[in-house]
Protein backbone atom coordinates (compact mmCIF):
# COMPACT_ATOMS: atom_id res chain seq x y z
CA UNK A 1 0.00 0.00 0.00
CA UNK A 2 1.34 3.46 -0.85
CA UNK A 3 0.41 6.97 0.85
CA UNK A 4 -0.53 9.83 -0.67
CA UNK A 5 2.52 11.53 -1.88
CA UNK A 6 3.77 8.13 -3.57
CA UNK A 7 0.53 7.57 -5.13
CA UNK A 8 0.26 10.85 -6.97
CA UNK A 9 4.04 10.91 -7.73
CA UNK A 10 3.12 7.54 -9.23
CA UNK A 11 0.52 9.29 -11.71
CA UNK A 12 2.93 11.93 -12.57
CA UNK A 13 5.09 9.12 -14.05
CA UNK A 14 2.58 8.66 -16.91
CA UNK A 15 3.43 10.24 -20.51
CA UNK A 16 1.29 13.46 -20.41
CA UNK A 17 0.22 14.01 -16.80
CA UNK A 18 0.54 17.22 -15.03
CA UNK A 19 -1.21 17.10 -12.03
CA UNK A 20 -2.90 14.81 -9.42
CA UNK A 21 -4.66 15.36 -6.29
CA UNK A 22 -6.65 13.42 -3.28
CA UNK A 23 -9.82 15.10 -2.63
CA UNK A 24 -12.48 14.88 0.50
CA UNK A 25 -15.85 15.78 -1.61
CA UNK A 26 -17.66 15.58 2.11
CA UNK A 27 -15.88 19.01 2.40
CA UNK A 28 -13.91 19.89 -0.77
CA UNK A 29 -10.69 19.72 1.33
CA UNK A 30 -7.27 18.88 -0.79
CA UNK A 31 -5.73 16.28 1.14
CA UNK A 32 -2.59 15.76 -1.05
CA UNK A 33 -1.51 17.57 -4.68
CA UNK A 34 1.40 17.14 -7.28
CA UNK A 35 2.07 18.44 -10.57
CA UNK A 36 1.37 21.94 -11.80
CA UNK A 37 -0.19 24.08 -14.21
CA UNK A 38 -3.35 24.86 -12.09
CA UNK A 39 -4.60 25.95 -8.47
CA UNK A 40 -5.35 22.66 -7.32
CA UNK A 41 -7.31 23.91 -4.44
CA UNK A 42 -9.78 25.61 -6.69
CA UNK A 43 -9.88 22.31 -8.86
CA UNK A 44 -10.71 20.36 -5.80
CA UNK A 45 -13.31 22.49 -4.78
CA UNK A 46 -14.91 22.87 -8.27
CA UNK A 47 -14.76 19.37 -8.66
CA UNK A 48 -16.38 17.92 -5.21
CA UNK A 49 -18.85 20.02 -6.89
CA UNK A 50 -18.85 18.02 -9.92
CA UNK A 51 -18.91 14.83 -7.75
CA UNK A 52 -21.70 15.63 -5.41
CA UNK A 53 -24.26 16.65 -8.48
CA UNK A 54 -23.56 13.07 -10.21
CA UNK A 55 -24.19 11.41 -6.78
CA UNK A 56 -27.59 13.54 -6.14
CA UNK A 57 -28.36 12.64 -9.63
CA UNK A 58 -27.88 8.81 -9.36
CA UNK A 59 -29.68 8.81 -6.00
CA UNK A 60 -32.53 10.55 -7.47
CA UNK A 61 -32.22 8.28 -10.38
CA UNK A 62 -32.58 5.05 -8.21
CA UNK A 63 -29.99 3.96 -9.72
CA UNK A 64 -28.14 1.23 -7.39
CA UNK A 65 -24.59 2.42 -9.08
CA UNK A 66 -21.14 3.73 -8.04
CA UNK A 67 -19.21 5.77 -10.11
CA UNK A 68 -16.15 4.16 -11.46
CA UNK A 69 -14.68 7.53 -12.81
CA UNK A 70 -15.96 10.50 -14.51
CA UNK A 71 -13.98 11.95 -17.94
CA UNK A 72 -13.84 15.57 -18.86
CA UNK A 73 -12.46 16.56 -21.74
CA UNK A 74 -10.92 20.21 -22.07
CA UNK A 75 -9.84 21.41 -25.62
CA UNK A 76 -6.25 20.50 -24.69
CA UNK A 77 -6.57 18.15 -21.33
CA UNK A 78 -8.03 15.25 -20.09
CA UNK A 79 -9.67 15.71 -16.55
CA UNK A 80 -9.96 12.22 -14.64
CA UNK A 81 -11.72 11.93 -11.57
CA UNK A 82 -12.11 8.50 -9.44
CA UNK A 83 -14.32 7.94 -6.43
CA UNK A 84 -12.11 5.64 -3.89
CA UNK A 85 -13.71 1.99 -3.42
CA UNK A 86 -12.73 1.88 -0.27
CA UNK A 87 -14.10 5.08 1.06
CA UNK A 88 -16.71 6.83 -0.85
CA UNK A 89 -16.10 10.47 0.82
CA UNK A 90 -12.58 10.83 -1.50
CA UNK A 91 -11.52 11.06 -4.69
CA UNK A 92 -8.40 11.01 -7.08
CA UNK A 93 -8.29 14.01 -9.52
CA UNK A 94 -6.11 13.52 -12.24
CA UNK A 95 -5.20 16.21 -14.78
CA UNK A 96 -3.32 14.90 -17.86
CA UNK A 97 -2.52 16.70 -21.56
CA UNK A 98 -4.28 15.10 -24.20
CA UNK A 99 -2.13 15.36 -27.08
CA UNK A 100 0.75 13.46 -24.72
CA UNK A 101 -1.32 10.85 -23.24
CA UNK A 102 -3.16 7.63 -24.01
CA UNK A 103 -6.59 7.85 -21.77
CA UNK A 104 -6.85 4.08 -21.83
CA UNK A 105 -3.69 3.82 -20.05
CA UNK A 106 -4.21 6.95 -17.31
CA UNK A 107 -7.36 4.82 -16.64
CA UNK A 108 -5.72 2.28 -15.81
CA UNK A 109 -2.75 4.05 -13.64
CA UNK A 110 -5.47 5.41 -12.50
CA UNK A 111 -7.42 2.81 -11.28
CA UNK A 112 -4.33 0.74 -9.81
CA UNK A 113 -3.65 3.98 -8.03
CA UNK A 114 -6.83 4.49 -6.46
CA UNK A 115 -6.60 0.27 -5.32
CA UNK A 116 -3.23 0.89 -3.86
CA UNK A 117 -3.79 3.93 -1.94
CA UNK A 118 -3.36 3.70 1.85
CA UNK A 119 -5.03 6.97 3.66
Amino acid sequence: MANINETLSKLLEIDGAEAAAVVDHSSGMLLGSAGSGMDMEIAAAGNTEVVRSKLKTIDMLGLNQDIDDILITLTDHYHLIRPMSTDRSLFIYYVLSNSKANLALARRALKSAEENLSI
